[in-house]
């Protein structure tokens, strides 16, 4: 058991990088405010010896103590803000696209450009820093992840004339080196630092941070910088928007430095405690991958995951030139859509989090999004043009809450198929998807906009949306993870121990996110 408790708590003996651990609820744990509560008195839960003829990482796992840290929500918190920041840097310049067009003197493609080098960067460069997370452990992602946020937004202050349109893209693209250090991490942070009861709620608030950041971002530039014709007074009220978000990012970096840990001092489930048990010989980076490829349930999800939160990045990253195409001199108006898209997302997300929680249906409750989703986005293609706004906000809100409410729930779902296997690898790999898919259909929608019309370039959005859903309907509910809790409260009654209460065999989800 001490053995097991000193093992890294983001994975195995040398690969911090697995997650994916769930919590079977203590008898101790009080039920009240939905089960999530737990006393400092009940934050520790021993177990007893395991039964003989187990195999030694098992038998380790079930005599772990398993505790709670205090710590775990400052981290998350504190991981959710700076994600927030890389967010908002995201999309400062498609959300006052044709400013920023104005300023540099640039096309709309060079501006959308910027966004989509996001997406560029991450595909490459996924597998190097999922190896840095295994090798180097949390603390160094977080560290790499804050720095490079604040480096990039400071090099975006030396871009402040016309004519230094390639100092913004360096300072974008080492915002997007940072992004990459970002995305993937909600559902290690989650598993690494919280039990099976709070695991859920944990991912959330670290989702959230991303999409709060893309609501910021549609919202506040267009207000910090107003479009006046004077380059002079233009380049004042850029400059403000990057010193404040220069400022915000290097305090997180700082804050990030002092108070980011690589792991809690005890693994916070009793799965979590399984997997630290196991020694690192037993685990390989590459099989892990080549079991991903060959798991077709996984497949078929990262097609779908990667349809869908393509066509949210290309809706995000186009957003400003549709509003202001059909609503000409309404900016302001335009991130206020962009941010009805996202904080409805948000809400969705939630609520969508709660309702796994509850009742463990991913297959169903993914496919009912998705089906929505279509939904939405065929209501905000046909509304888009009609000549009023409130109509606009009506429809991408509900557009929203399925679109961007689909994306934890996808996370999720992958952590169930693909359980043992490293959700930073399986949730990478749906990322890496994501940005095919959005640095394609960015493309795509773009130059169909130009040529055909606002209409017809969110209808190419809706054929690949109907596409996905089609695609999810003939997934498999494989969920190795509940299986993996429920063998091992079986294991744990064998070896002496009474059930731990009514709905303890349930199995608790995790969650990942954007």
């Amino acid at each position: 058991a001490a053995a097991a408790s000193e093992l890294g708590g983001g994975g195995w003996a040398g690969f911090p990088g697995q997650v994916g651990a769930r919590e079977e609820p203590s008898r101790a744990e009080p039920s009240g405010q939905g089960g999530r509560a737990i006393s400092a008195a009940s934050m520790v839960q021993q177990e007893p010896a395991a039964a003989p003829g187990l195999p030694a990482g098992e038998a380790a796992a079930a005599a772990a103590e398993v505790r709670v840290s205090r710590r775990r929500w400052a981290v998350v918190l504190l991981f959710s803000s700076y994600s927030l920041c890389n967010a908002f840097q995201w999309i400062q310049y498609g959300s006052i696209n044709n400013i920023f067009m104005r300023f540099y003197g640039v096309s709309a493609f060079a501006i959308d450009w910027l966004s989509m080098s996001y997406m560029v960067t991450y595909i490459p460069l996924l597998f190097p820093v999922a190896w840095l997370l295994d090798r180097r452990g949390l603390r160094f992602i977080a560290l790499a992840g804050s720095a490079l946020n604040a480096l990039g937004a400071w090099v975006k202050l030396g871009s402040l004339k016309p004519h230094l349109f390639p100092v913004t893209v360096l300072g974008q693209v080492i915002c997007s080196l940072a992004q990459v250090f970002i995305l993937g991490m909600p559902s290690h942070i989650a598993s690494v630092w919280f039990g099976s009861r709070e695991v859920s709620t944990a991912c959330s608030v670290a989702v959230f941070g991303n999409q709060l950041g893309i609501a910021v971002g549609f919202l506040v530039p267009p207000v910090l910088v107003p479009n006046v014709e004077d380059v002079e007074k233009l380049a004042y009220h850029i400059s403000i928007m990057f010193f404040i978000t220069a400022g915000v990012a290097t305090a997180l970096f700082i804050l990030v430095v002092v108070v980011f840990k690589e792991k809690p001092s005890h693994p916070p489930s009793r799965a979590q405690a399984l997997i630290q048990s196991r020694p690192a010989e037993e685990y390989s980076y590459v099989q892990s991958i080549l079991h991903l490829l060959h798991n077709a349930n996984f497949l078929l999800l990262m097609v779908t995951y990667g349809l869908n939160a393509g066509c949210f990045y290309a809706l995000s990253t186009l957003l400003n030139r549709m509003v202001i195409h059909c609503y000409p001199g309404e900016e302001v108006n335009a991130g206020r859509i962009g941010l009805t898209i996202v904080l409805s997302g948000m809400v969705g997300a939630l609520i969508s989090g709660i309702w796994l929680d509850r009742t463990k249906t991913y297959k169903q409750t993914t496919l009912i999004v998705y089906i929505m989703s279509l939904v939405g986005m065929i209501a905000y293609t046909f509304t888009l043009s009609l000549g009023h706004l409130w109509v606009v906000f009506v429809t991408a809100g509900v557009l929203g809450f399925f679109m961007t409410g689909y994306l934890p729930l996808g996370f999720e779902f992958a952590a169930e198929l693909t359980y043992p296997e490293s959700e930073g690898t399986s949730s990478g790999l749906l990322n890496v998807s994501a940005q095919i898919f959005g640095i394609a259909f960015t493309i795509g929608q773009g130059q169909i906009m130009d040529h055909f019309g606002m209409k017809a370039g969110n209808l190419f959005l809706c054929s690949f949306l109907f596409l996905g859903t089609v695609i999810t309907a003939f997934i498999k509910a494989d969920l190795r993870r509940q299986q993996a809790n429920l063998d091992n409260e079986q294991t744990v009654i064998r070896s002496g121990e009474r059930p731990e209460g009514p709905g303890s065999s349930s199995a608790p989800t995790g969650c990942s996110g954007r």
